[in-house]
Formats: C-alpha cells, structure tokens, sequence
C-alpha cells in the first residue's frame, strides 16, 4: 500500500487525497505535502481511507517506498491527480 493515493473516508478530512508513505497493522500514515508532512505525517486507521488505484507517474509508489521522494513531488502528484479527475 505504501505509495499508493488514498482518499480519506471519515473525520473532518473527508474527501482529502493522500499519499500513504507508510503502513503498520491497523493504521497508515499519510501525507499531502503541505499540512501533513513527511516529518509529520497524519495516522489514519485503514478502515477509514479509500485507495485510489490509478496513478499519474506509474514510477511513484517505488519512489516513496525507497524514500526517494519529498513534500514538493508529493504536492506535485496529489495536483497531476486533482486534474486528471477533473477533465
């Protein structure tokens, strides 16, 4: 799942998109780039987010999993996503 768009489900960031950089047992971590950080991710319980299966770079999910990625390219992926539901 690490890697992967998740849009959250429940609490009062329904309907926000992020990007999980990590995942225990029952919760995920996730980040948008701008209020939740790589530093400072959110921890969100798996039941409460809903996985995005499609991807604007095919290449990210491996890219976060290395941890070969930061806030500006995850703001930057989250926007290629925003706009491609858009059309």
């Amino acid at each position: 799942m690490t890697g992967m768009l998740a849009s959250s489900k429940a609490g009062h960031d329904k309907k926000t998109v992020y990007v999980i950089i990590k995942e225990e047992t029952e919760y995920v971590y996730l980040a948008d780039g701008r209020l939740k950080t790589l530093e400072k991710p959110k921890k969100k319980n798996k039941k409460h987010i809903q996985i995005i299966k499609t991807y604007p770079e095919p290449e990210f999910p491996e890219r976060v999993k290395a941890g070969q990625t930061d806030d500006a390219e995850i703001r930057r992926v989250l926007e290629q996503y925003r706009k491609s539901i858009t059309k």
